[in-house]
């Protein structure tokens, strides 16, 4: 019993940091129906960010100040990508726009080799490493930290999106961007915000990922950003809630079988349930199915 909860416990810490990332796909593509695959190169990014932060300045910041001025450089990194590589193909055919961001990937990769070199960075834990014992279980404090922050920022965005003007905007040019210009939404400051504010959070995941693996380098947003992605689609691509919970089953499903069945089996195993789920329910456990106007 007691191995079965340490397992779930490590399934929430991981599945955590696979719902954060996965909020910034589901979010983009929710807006402007695009699979942004240099997601995951913000979230290796975001672990490079929180590294010069923390141990390549002069000064020392304390770790609330390295989450909020990682983000906050993230979120303007996004919002670069978006203008950059994807604004002028808005119009185009979805495979230009498919190609353009794989090829913004491989870039951003050869970029962050390029500056940060070819050697992994030791990440150590930027909060005491000491457990803390609830309810007779030893969790550490970086897992209930990474799982008590992404609970936060999943319920300040869920509020953020229902209840704010800018919310209300992202999800009228979800639904109709036309109708949503006659309304007098201004369309590319709305996907400039959503791009803002999923690169926050997907490199807000990639300081949780540094530290709980202890290591940075160029290729870290690569297995975990598609994982992520897989989490997106199970949950219902373009739904927040859905990606939520899709990132928590995948990060189960992985510790879980890691523990009970085989490490070598655990991408099989995640791929071929996202196999099954494009089969059976497409649309994933929370998404609608919707007809598109051609």
């Amino acid at each position: 019993m007691d191995l079965f909860i340490n397992q779930l416990i490590n399934g929430l810490n991981t599945g955590s940091i696979y719902a954060l990332v996965a909020v910034g796909y589901t979010m983009v593509y929710g807006i402007i129906r695009l699979i942004n695959f240099a997601h995951g190169e913000v979230m290796m990014f975001g672990a490079y960010f929180a590294f010069i932060f923390a141990y390549m300045l002069p000064f020392e910041l304390p770790f609330v100040a390295i989450i909020i001025v990682t983000m906050a450089f993230a979120a303007l990194m996004g919002m670069l990508i978006e203008r950059v590589a994807y604004k002028r193909l808005r119009t185009a055919p979805r495979i230009s726009a498919l190609i353009t961001a794989i090829g913004m990937s491989l870039f951003l990769q050869n970029l962050a080799l390029l500056i940060f070199g070819a050697t992994p960075y030791v990440m150590k834990p930027l909060i005491s490493t000491e457990p803390v014992v609830l309810f007779g279980f030893s969790i550490a404090r970086l897992t209930i930290l990474t799982i008590g922050l992404s609970i936060f920022f999943m319920i300040i965005l869920t509020l953020f999106v229902r209840k704010t003007k800018q919310g209300k905007a992202m999800r009228a040019v979800s639904q109709d961007k036309e109708a949503a210009v006659l309304m007098g939404i201004n369309v590319n400051t709305t996907i400039s915000l959503t791009f803002a504010v999923g690169s926050a959070l997907g490199a807000l995941g990639g300081i949780f990922y540094a530290m709980a693996y202890t290591n940075v380098e160029s290729t870290l947003g690569v297995l975990p950003g598609l994982k992520a992605f897989i989490a997106a689609v199970f949950g219902g691509i373009g739904n927040i809630q859905g990606a939520m919970l899709g990132g928590y089953l995948i990060g189960l499903i992985e510790t879980f079988v890691k523990a009970y069945i085989s490490s070598k089996w655990v991408d099989a195993i995640v791929f071929g349930l996202l196999i099954l789920m494009l089969l059976f329910k497409p649309s994933g456990l929370l998404g609608k199915n919707t007809k598109e106007k051609v």
